[in-house]
């Protein structure tokens, strides 16, 4: 674990900025990047999914170009580190039924609710599982709070909440600013820590910050995990979500009401047991295979021990349902952008005359398109220490729409690493901000939030929204066009008319960041309101 002297760390912060680079502009410019996204987001990268032709072609791809730039190899001899996943599709054979001693609710799939499991078991069932309210079920000794406390869950279903208790009172945890204690993902997580055997989350579109179609089409599928030893029995059996509409039927039938809700948002709530019992029964049809996430190697000079990492995602969601004709989804923005980037800010690294003292490795992980999983491959299985992994700059989605005067780091307040964009973004005449919608738990949903989870201080900026030449209404617009008409979509392509100056911008900034983290005897560290701040560095 680093020891980290608060003033040394602002010291050198200044004084990082008047050994500025050469020529960073001459170094980093569209031309490379352009050819770069171009190629990935081509028809014949068949929308980089997972275990497809399109991955073979995608990681052969960054493989060559890598070479190229006399990176070395970041896995030992190979630029590629295996990731062992299982593909599972859960589809329910006795559809869930909820019944107290003398009523019965059956529910519909994807409308009322859906389920699937983590097991690679043929089948699973829950028979008559007992369900109990947890609250908000969070476990969270810093803010004084266990909604576990005094239960056991063994055995039983736990329905659950979204979000934290600061979404309905801001004196709680963050306020409205969302911790992971609030994700969807922890809940299923601690549940299973809890010994739960069913989890069914409470769908809520201000909560969850998405509708229900959103879950409804994600949970449809197939879903991909990282293989485990234990067949993912350390899971729950069944996880899932219900419609808000459902639970409101759920609480009536079981004598309850929605004002649990406001009793789960104060300090001393109690679990409350429903009488409700939970039946459901899945098939799986299950298909284990290996992934790659890809790593290359620039060494340090004499602090080539401590590493700095990009990291981009390269996988999307390769063929799939067409729309207007087009069935390839090719992942221009995202994350072609992003594995570019860090590609064109590879090759700037290795075109300084003075070689950074400490090493870089520029990684594009898989599976983050099936929750960040080629990250937490790496993360759970680092090949180098993460006690001396400096830190963690994640890039997903880079914008062209051009010069912003706003850089946006997401999860604003967790680590240093902030004190370094800001500095770097006021070089640049820019100013920094946090995300617009905090409640919606952004910092817990792109690659670097497997290495916070791991003690690394982790940073992911988006583009701003303040246009230069157009102003923030035009700004704000054009993101919403994007998220509401092309995110997730075939019409995610590489289009020749983009606007890339504001992405050039964007990469001179974050080469300069990576540059003071590689070249100055800086340790960033977490500031004292995060909740990884107690995590040590293994």
């Amino acid at each position: 674990m680093f020891t980290r002297v608060t003033l040394l760390f602002l010291l050198s912060t200044l004084s990082v900025w008047a050994q500025k680079p050469t020529s960073i502009d001459s170094l980093i410019t569209a031309r490379p990047f352009t050819e770069y996204v171009k190629h990935l987001s081509s028809d014949a990268f068949e929308g980089r999914k997972p275990f497809s032709h399109g991955e073979e072609v995608t990681v052969k791809y960054l493989e060559t170009e890598f070479k190229k730039m006399g990176l070395k190899p970041g896995n030992n001899q190979s630029y590629f580190q295996d990731v062992p996943l299982v593909d599972i599709l859960s589809k329910p054979s006795v559809p869930l039924k909820l019944a107290t001693t003398n009523k019965e609710l059956k529910l519909n799939y994807l409308t009322d609710f859906v389920a699937a499991s983590r097991w690679t078991d043929a089948k699973v069932s829950l028979e008559n599982s007992e369900m109990v309210f947890v609250g908000y079920g969070i476990v969270a000794p810093e803010f004084g709070w266990n909604d576990y406390q005094g239960l056991n869950v063994k055995g039983k279903t736990v329905l659950v909440l979204v979000n934290d208790p600061g979404l309905a009172d801001s004196t709680l945890f963050k306020g409205k600013t969302m911790t992971y204690y609030g994700r969807w993902t922890y809940k299923f997580e601690e549940a299973a820590r809890q010994g739960a055997a069913g989890v069914l989350l409470i769908h809520d579109t201000k909560a969850a910050s998405y509708p229900w179609d959103v879950v409804r089409s994600g949970w449809s599928k197939s879903k991909l995990y990282l293989q485990s030893p234990d067949n993912n029995h350390s899971r729950a059996k069944v996880e899932g979500w219900l419609s808000k509409e459902t639970t409101e039927k759920l609480l009536a039938m079981a004598g309850k009401s929605t004002d649990l809700y406001q009793q789960a948002a104060k300090r001393g709530f109690k679990p409350v047991p429903l009488g409700v019992k939970a039946s459901i029964a899945l098939d799986n049809q299950v298909k284990t295979s290996v992934s790659k996430n890809v790593l290359a190697y620039l060494p340090g000079t004499d602090r080539a021990e401590e590493v700095v990492i990009y990291t981009a995602h390269w996988d999307h969601f390769g063929k799939g349902e067409p729309i207007n004709g087009d069935s390839i989804y090719n992942g221009a923005a995202d994350n072609g952008t992003g594995v570019a980037a860090i590609m064109e800010l590879a090759k700037a690294f290795t075109q300084l005359k003075k070689k950074p003292s400490r090493s870089l490795l520029f990684m594009s992980v898989t599976g983050e398109e099936q929750g960040l999983l080629g990250s937490e491959y790496y993360a759970t299985h680092p090949v180098y220490p993460l006690s001396k992994t400096i830190a963690n700059i994640n890039l997903d989605i880079l914008q062209p729409f051009g010069r912003m005067k706003d850089v946006i780091i997401v999860g604003k307040g967790q680590s240093d690493l902030d004190d370094i964009v800001e500095e770097a973004a006021r070089r640049q005449g820019r100013f920094t901000r946090p995300e617009f919608n905090p409640a919606g738990g952004w910092y817990f949903r792109s690659d670097h939030f497997n290495f916070a989870k791991v003690g690394v201080p982790s940073m992911y900026l988006e583009n701003g929204v303040v246009s230069i030449e157009h102003g923030e209404a035009w700004g704000r617009k054009k993101k919403e066009d994007y998220n509401t008409n092309h995110y997730h979509k075939p019409s995610d392509e590489y289009d020749p008319n983009w606007d890339l100056s504001g992405i050039i911008e964007d990469m001179r900034l974050l080469f300069n960041i990576g540059y003071k983290l590689t070249t100055e005897p800086v340790y960033p560290g977490w500031k004292k309101d995060s909740e990884f701040k107690n995590i040590t560095r293994k």
